[in-house]
């Protein structure tokens, strides 16, 4: 699935999600704390939301973030993925999530995240009901938690309970990338 058709399906999902929780780009855009222009252009795939709005976004329409996920989901099992099977979220700020998960009915999912060099999860917290944890595979990820900033290194991990406010990126000038792991 290319970038354009994933940004398509995403503005769908969410205009249709919203309209069906009967609320208007006013009431949501306010929820989430930004523009009515913002979420318009984000709902005709002419923006693409950062972490941290499509996350404010599915609190508000009380859906997990996995709800966006495009893709394919035709698989020879249930319970395996396999690089090709797999749903690609694509956000503004230069991050990328890819569902390694089969399916996003179980007790966690697990997502290989990218982060090009620069990326951040936006300039507001992730406030999501989940409790997320990850593993550096490669480069560098900074996390701003609370009154606490940790930049973490391969092989090094963390774990945030549910509700927490941070944000996260890459600083530096190569890719990095994260084996995330999500209630």
């Amino acid at each position: 699935m290319t970038q354009t058709v994933a940004n398509d399906h995403l503005a769908t999902l969410i205009r249709d999600l919203r309209k069906h929780k009967n609320l208007t780009l006013g009431e949501l855009a306010e929820q989430i704390g930004r523009s009515v222009g913002f979420l318009s252009q984000v709902e005709r795939g002419l923006s693409q939301p950062t972490v941290a709005d499509l996350t404010a976004i599915s609190e508000a329409l009380g859906v997990p973030t996995t709800y966006f996920y495009a893709g394919d989901t035709r698989r020879e099992r249930d319970w395996v993925t396999r690089p090709n099977d797999r749903r690609t979220l694509y956000y503004a700020g230069g991050v990328t999530d890819i569902l390694a998960s089969p399916n996003m009915s179980g007790g966690f999912s697990v997502l290989d995240s990218i982060l090009a060099p620069g990326a951040t999860s936006g300039e507001g917290h992730l406030d999501d009901s989940s409790e997320q944890g990850g593993f550096v595979l490669e480069g560098e990820l900074t996390i701003w938690y609370e009154d606490d900033t940790v930049t973490l290194y391969p092989n090094d991990s963390f774990q945030l309970p549910p509700h927490s406010q941070f944000r996260y990126g890459n600083l530096t000038d190569k890719p990095t990338r994260v084996l995330w792991i999500f209630t």
